[in-house]
């Protein structure tokens, strides 16, 4: 697959670790739809690493700008490789790629959202996709970090949930501070079962390999057929 090579334009802070880094498609196109993910790296050197695309389709089509939630750290995972990354530096892109899909048309009306850390970058270009295509239905959205600081896009989600309906829960998997009054620990049935009203819920999961592991089983037990649990896969 051809690679694009594309300027950065920005580089914002979503939390302390994590930065949405936006690239410029120059008035090129770049087709894709809500869930996918590409291959990115710096475009002077071979190696690309997958990361999914935050921004909606319809977001990009209308500014040509392209959106991925990083994490920077220095375990040594892929975010080291982006180190450093400013505003006109280069990036080689392939893609899309992917089948963790939010349908253009679908069928159900009730949709179910888990996500976890930096999972919310997919999830966000769901909802957001759903949301500017007029799509009908009810949205709830758990998702889980860290502590109270590692919930990216936040004031964004706050505003879909007050303006457009998205219920929101959150939850923190480690050390949250005494004014923290939402839940804690690792997400369970107890957390999910109140957000599954009908067993047809559309349901998308993105986070953790530990996650990814224990939260479809729950759905199952809830009811939910396993065509409507859709979880991202690389």
């Amino acid at each position: 697959m051809d690679t694009l090579v594309l300027p950065v334009r920005s580089v914002i802070p979503a939390t302390p670790t994590t930065r949405i880094v936006r690239l410029d498609l120059g008035g090129r196109s770049f087709p894709f739809e809500a869930g996918q993910a590409a291959l990115i790296g710096l475009a002077e050197h071979d190696a690309r690493v997958p990361y999914s695309i935050a921004s909606a389709p319809s977001e990009t089509a209308g500014t040509g700008l392209l959106d991925f939630l990083i994490k920077f750290e220095p375990s040594g995972r892929w975010g080291h490789q982006f180190e450093g990354l400013e505003p006109g530096m280069r990036i080689g892109l392939q893609g899309p790629y992917g089948s963790f899909l939010f349908p253009p048309a679908p069928a159900e009306d009730r949709f179910l959202f888990i996500a976890g850390g930096t999972g919310i970058a997919p999830i966000r270009a769901m909802i957001r996709q759903a949301l500017l295509s007029g799509v009908k239905g009810q949205m709830k959205l758990l998702y889980s970090a860290r502590t109270a600081d590692d919930f990216a896009y936040l004031p964004e989600l706050g505003e879909m949930s007050s303006r457009n309906g998205l219920q929101l829960r959150l939850q923190v998997t480690r050390d949250a501070p005494e004014t923290w009054h939402a839940a804690r620990g690792r997400i369970s049935l107890a957390q999910i079962a109140p957000l599954v009203e009908d067993p047809a819920t559309l349901c998308f999961v993105c986070g953790p390999e530990s996650m990814m592991a224990d939260v479809p089983p729950m759905l199952l037990e809830l009811g939910i057929a396993p065509e409507r649990i859709r979880v991202e896969e690389w």
